[in-house]
């Protein structure tokens, strides 16, 4: 029978019984805060179209990664800005680059803390670009051999975990080939397994002075019609070693995201990238809608959708809104 024998309000009369059954449960451990670590001493420079994000030097970044440890979250990732970027981008790789010794200081700091650090070239070269340019064209397999480099630069730092977002094909394999010939064998690789070519990444790429001089990365990262596809990629990082695949962005591929988890017997993250976050921001400094409530609705869609982790720009305001409901 129907109504009124079954009454589906029954359950949602009282805050304490929707807490007890509710299905997806949010919590500050779910959390990955992406940062941004620029050259110099004593900066913390806003980012004018990420409000409340900041680019900071090591001595500044800290006390911020502190902050949020202490709200319970337990893992950032780390994007690098350096003070000289070139066409191979070669401060990827400098022993004292800004994401190398953020990774000590932050380790000799808080050693507890989960660091992971994204393993791109794209913001140490002059041309914006993930890879190695020739004559115009991203070049694939010349660009394994940086990412391998700079992967091993940052394990030699210290880091925890690596993170490849370039999208070239066979970097998980020739990433993890070399962590374990060089003694790594214990380090994770959380690998940009779907990243689409999408244009909620402009915000980043202004944070991260990032911008394509010429083209753009449709020719490496995922056409946005595309579905099948990011599951061959899921398929294929997970046999070349990848022990966690992500899916970027979040919130426009929640169909993406329940497929990769479908499949996927290994933890799935998912980015909510810098202008999901920004179009959030902005629409609240409007007065348009409730950030707060907006915030936790658009975190709870992707933790709903089959993501164990979630980065997002909103780490901190979201587990302080948890602390709060005594999560």
């Amino acid at each position: 029978m129907g109504f009124p024998l079954h009454r589906m309000r029954r359950l949602r009369q009282h805050d304490s019984l929707r807490r007890m059954v509710r299905e997806t449960v949010l919590m500050p451990a779910d959390l990955i805060y992406p940062l941004f670590v620029t050259f110099g001493e004593n900066k913390r420079e806003a980012i004018s179209s990420m409000p409340g994000q900041y680019r900071w030097s090591v001595d500044r970044l800290v006390p911020e990664v502190t902050n949020a440890w202490e709200l319970g979250i337990p893992a950032v990732i780390l994007f690098g800005i350096p003070e000289h970027k070139d066409e191979k981008g070669s401060a990827a790789l400098e022993s004292n680059g800004v994401i190398q010794t953020a990774v000590r200081t932050l380790k000799a700091k808080l050693p507890d803390l989960m660091v992971i650090t994204d393993v791109c070239i794209d913001e140490y070269t002059s041309h914006g670009h993930c890879g190695i340019v020739r004559d115009g064209k991203i070049l694939n397999d010349e660009t394994l051999d940086c990412l391998q480099a700079m992967a091993l630069s940052h394990a030699e730092a210290g880091v925890d975990m690596i993170a490849p977002s370039d999208m070239m094909d066979g970097r998980v394999k020739a990433i993890r080939e070399a962590l374990d010939q060089h003694g790594y064998t214990d380090m994770p690789i959380m690998s940009y397994s779907a990243k689409y070519a999408s244009a909620l990444y402009a915000p980043f790429r202004d944070a991260a002075f990032s911008c394509p001089s010429f083209g753009d990365r449709r020719s490496y990262q995922m056409d946005a019609a595309n579905a099948r596809e990011a599951l061959r990629e899921v398929e294929l990082d997970l046999e070349e070693g990848a022990d966690i695949v992500m899916v970027k962005p979040a919130l426009l591929y929640l169909d993406i995201l329940r497929q990769v988890r479908n499949i996927s017997k290994a933890p799935v993250a998912a980015y909510q990238v810098s202008g999901e976050y920004s179009m959030i921001k902005a629409a609240a400094l409007q007065d348009w809608i409730d950030e707060s409530s907006v915030m936790m609705e658009s975190l709870v869609s992707i933790k709903r959708a089959g993501a164990d982790l979630i980065l997002t720009y909103f780490a901190k305001e979201a587990a302080q809104v948890l602390q709060q409901n005594g999560l």
